[in-house]
Formats: C-alpha cells, sequence, structure tokens
C-alpha cells in the first residue's frame, strides 16, 4: 500500500494530521497547476483553499485509482471556474455601466456597445452551429461553454464519465472548428 492511499484511509476514519499532510505533499502541484491558469499569487492561493476543501468534501467518493490525477483535476477545474466568475463579473460590471454606455464614452479596460452587441453575434452564431452538430457534441458544448457546467457536472447529467465528456468536448471543438470555417466561407 502506498503512502497516499494510507494517509486518505487515515483522513477517512477522522485524523486530521493525515489530511494536514496530503496537503503538504501537494501543496507545490496544485497551486503550479493553478497558476497557470491564474497569474494572481493571491488569488491562486484563495483557490488553493478552495481545492483543498474540495478535495477534502470529495475524498469519501474517491475510487483509489490515481489520485495525483485527480486533485489536479479539481485545481484545474477550480481555476477555470474562477475564471469564468471573473470574466462574468467584468461583463456584468460592463453592462451595468450604462451612463458610460449611453454617452460612448470608452473608459480603459471596457467594452464598447458595438463590442458588446459582436460578442452576444459570435454567441448565437455558435449556439446555432452547435445545435446544427451531431447532438452527442453539440450537448456537451453548450453545457460547457454556455450553461458553465464542469465536466464532472455534465458526466453525471448524461450518464457517462469525465474521461468520456472531455472526449466529446474535443471532438465537438474540431468540428465545431470546421463548422466555423465553412459557415465564413458561405458569407
Amino acid at each position: 500500500m502506498d503512502w497516499d492511499t494510507e494517509l486518505i484511509k487515515l483522513t477517512l476514519e477522522g485524523n486530521e494530521e493525515a489530511f494536514a499532510k496530503l496537503v503538504d505533499i501537494y501543496r507545490g502541484y496544485v497551486f503550479a497547476i493553478i497558476l497557470n491558469f491564474i497569474k494572481d499569487h493571491n488569488e491562486a492561493e484563495n483557490v488553493a483553499q478552495e481545492v483543498f476543501l474540495q478535495i477534502y468534501i470529495s475524498l469519501p467518493n474517491f475510487k483509489m485509482d490515481n489520485f495525483k490525477g485527480w486533485i489536479g483535476r479539481i485545481a484545474a477545474n477550480k481555476a477555470i471556474d474562477w475564471k469564468r466568475k471573473k470574466k462574468s463579473k467584468y461583463r456584468e460590471e460592463v453592462v451595468d455601466d450604462t451612463e458610460n454606455i449611453m454617452y460612448g464614452e470608452k473608459l480603459n479596460n471596457y467594452e464598447t456597445p458595438e463590442d458588446i452587441l459582436i460578442e452576444k453575434e459570435k454567441k448565437e452564431k455558435l449556439n446555432r452551429l452547435c445545435k446544427s452538430m451531431p447532438p452527442i457534441y453539440g450537448n456537451v458544448i453548450i453545457k460547457f461553454y454556455f450553461e458553465e457546467k464542469s465536466y464532472e457536472e455534465i458526466a453525471k447529467e448524461e450518464g457517462t464519465t469525465v474521461k468520456t465528456i472531455a472526449s466529446r468536448l474535443y471532438r465537438g471543438r474540431n468540428i465545431l472548428r470546421e463548422k466555423w470555417r465553412e459557415n465564413d466561407e458561405t458569407l
């Protein structure tokens, strides 16, 4: 039995020191993954804390197979979720700043109404193209990008594995990329 498995079993039995050792062992690994997504050191530390909290909560469901890979996926998903939330918050600030939009002023880092309209049209086009794809791929893309669901959430809804969702998303993006090119050529 390896060291990780022993620490996991002790943690599941309520041994907090065992979990603290797991955190010590994997702190650098988790932090490195998060820093690939989030360049702000302080925010990366906050996300790392969320990752270890999620690991602790989800540990009873862990299948005792590739612990390092499992926590790596959790770290990557938490970092991606953080980026999505930040992007969403930024968009809300742009829309909420109606006074500047009314007068057509473009402040630093703010989008113009034209930018927002172009972005909306792109999303509508993407949605149309996704619906013209085989549903097995189009639905996964819509759930991931538009509904902002995690691989785990989609896998649960679809009754399949996270690996299958990752594969469908990869293939779906390739199909979508090809359809996007075809659509641009016909315009």
